[in-house]
């Protein structure tokens, strides 16, 4: 069972590494608010050993970013660049080695 120590250094990873790309700004996970989020949907998948591309995309795609004030919600996966899944899933992956 995942402490929130463990989810919490997860998080951190998440927020330093990934970023949203709009209109060429990169904003960084933690300054969206969105890392501790991700790494709680994420974490069960780390510890079932069960990382996959399709099962993270499908958690970033379950999570709504609000533009607008609100007004809209797009899906996380829609604002993360390519490099950005690709780095997700090493970063996963490592986190998983170091269990």
């Amino acid at each position: 069972m995942a402490s929130t120590q463990d989810i919490e250094a997860l998080a951190a990873e998440i927020g330093e590494n990934i970023y949203l790309d709009i209109a060429k700004w990169h904003l960084f996970l933690a300054e969206a608010h969105l890392h501790t989020e991700l790494a709680a949907k994420l974490y069960p998948l780390l510890e079932d050993n069960a990382v996959s591309e399709d099962g993270v995309i499908a958690i970033l795609r379950e999570i709504p970013v609000k533009i607008g004030g609100g007004k809209k919600s797009i899906p996380l996966t829609d604002l993360l660049p390519g490099k950005c899944e690709a780095d997700l899933m090493d970063l996963l992956e490592e986190f998983q080695r170091n269990l």
